[in-house]
């Protein structure tokens, strides 16, 4: 490819992710409870529900990485319905039909959800901090868990746009709602997997985001990462091989299915 192309791509890959984000102008209340729901659900869990059977320390301190791994899957009703809403409007079928880089569009829908992803992080963990949460590793073992949870959340994002161009309809987001919240729930994110029943706990810990959280939680320093029956090098190879094995099947088929549309 020429680096004329290539400046060509770069540039329509921006527009477009200008025009995503253009969107949380129009859509403030959506942008607002996105990044709020998970901070509703770490102090529901933090203060009102409680928790931490089978958790060393402060419960808090196993909490908060627990949060922000569950956090980058939660994003994935949103990209489904931003890229349903846009296919039932014929938006882009008129970004298809212009002198535009094959793919921009779905460029700028990532660019777009990996800002708001990690601006929900930078949330999150200032919440976390108020209320009591540290993490007691050096900043390169921070930016490295920070690395691990923008990771998960980019193989969630592909997932997402391969299933909303699969269902085609802002209704069909439901169903994959129904979906996500049991794989948040049966992972390592709010109990530890040597509290749960043996074949329960073995499920628990092939789980990608219980492999993020725990791979997150060590590098934070917390000593709630021995709550995993493995151990943490095991984890933190998982919290890679997911996501680059769940992007490696979705990226393909969601540019493949995004080329296929109308034909």
């Amino acid at each position: 490819m020429s680096a004329n192309a290539v400046g060509w791509a770069v540039a329509d890959s921006w527009t477009m992710t200008r025009r995503e984000l253009a969107h949380w102008g129009r859509q403030p209340v959506q942008v607002v409870v996105g990044l709020v729901f998970p901070v509703m659900l770490l102090l529901m869990f933090g203060f009102l529900i409680g928790g931490g059977k089978g958790v060393p320390g402060d419960y808090v301190d196993f909490l908060v990485p627990g949060m922000l791994a569950l956090t980058m899957a939660f994003g994935l009703e949103a990209t489904m319905l931003a890229v349903t809403q846009d296919l039932n409007k014929g938006v882009i079928d008129r970004f298809r039909s212009m002198p535009m880089t094959p793919g921009a569009v779905l460029v700028g829908r990532a660019v777009a959800d990996m800002l708001q992803s990690a601006a929900g992080l930078v949330i999150l963990v200032g919440v976390g901090w108020a209320i009591g949460w540290r993490w007691h590793g050096g900043p390169l073992a921070f930016l490295g868990a920070l690395g691990l949870l923008l990771l998960l959340r980019f193989a969630m994002l592909w997932i997402g746009i391969h299933l909303a161009m699969v269902a085609g309809r802002p209704e069909m987001v439901q169903a994959v709602q129904i979906l996500v919240w049991p794989v948040g729930f049966l992972s390592s994110v709010f109990a530890a997997p040597r509290s749960m029943p043996d074949w329960l706990g073995a499920a628990v810990e092939w789980n990608p985001l219980s492999a993020t959280a725990t791979a997150v939680r060590d590098l934070f320093g917390s000593p709630a990462a021995a709550t995993s029956s493995w151990p943490a090098e095991h984890a933190g190879l998982l919290a890679v091989v997911w996501p680059v094995v769940l992007v490696a099947v979705f990226l393909p088929l969601a540019v493949r299915r995004f080329g296929r549309l109308n034909q």
